[in-house]
């Protein structure tokens, strides 16, 4: 084996470990299933937020609501991606700061019953922080995929799922799987 393929290969079995170490908490995704389920065929809306490759996960999750996932006869469900608006993000950053991107849009779109998923490998990101503390006050709901103990960012969630990981890429791709996982039940479901 070459020295590449080794260090390849420890990659591989780590992600495989921490994906598979999901099967321990699905009372959990089960859970968050649901709540993201029951809002959005309620009525309400779903907003999601992540920095940088956390970001992708939650245009991810949002963009195949608003789109589709896998079942081409499902109506179209709101979502919104606050990390997706550069010229938001760059006002907002601009104007006030960049710890409150997140909470400025939460303001203004969150109504009382909508959910926001905040996507964070470290848990620590004070714009998430904020984003679910505006969320709570608005009368919505907050779901954590974090990582790397929960960080912070914990105690601000109504549900969390933490994956036990201390490597970014490997909590991003379990959050991956979860993000899968909602659509897949929620999809189920829907009409």
């Amino acid at each position: 084996m070459s020295k590449n393929h080794h260090w390849m290969l420890e990659c591989v079995t780590d992600s495989a470990q921490v994906i598979g170490d999901l099967s321990g908490q699905l009372d959990t995704i089960t859970t968050i299933c649901e709540m993201v389920t029951s809002a959005l065929l309620g009525g309400k809306k779903l907003l999601t937020a992540g920095n940088g490759g956390s970001a992708a996960g939650a245009l991810h999750l949002a963009e195949e609501l608003t789109g589709r996932y896998s079942r081409p006869d499902r109506r179209a469900l709101p979502a919104l991606c606050l990390a997706a608006d550069g010229t938001a993000l760059t006002c907002i950053a601009n104007d006030w700061d960049f710890a409150s991107v997140f909470s400025r849009q939460v303001e203004a779109f969150a109504q009382s019953g909508d959910v926001l998923v905040v996507f964070s490998s470290s848990g620590n990101s004070e714009n998430l922080i904020r984003a679910c503390q505006t969320m709570r006050q608005r009368g919505g709901k907050t779901i954590g995929l974090l990582g790397k103990g929960g960080g912070r960012n914990l105690a601000y969630c109504d549900q969390a799922l933490v994956i036990n990981s201390q490597r970014s890429a490997a909590i991003q791709e379990a959050h991956d799987v979860v993000l899968h996982l909602i659509l897949e039940y929620l999809e189920k479901y829907c009409d």
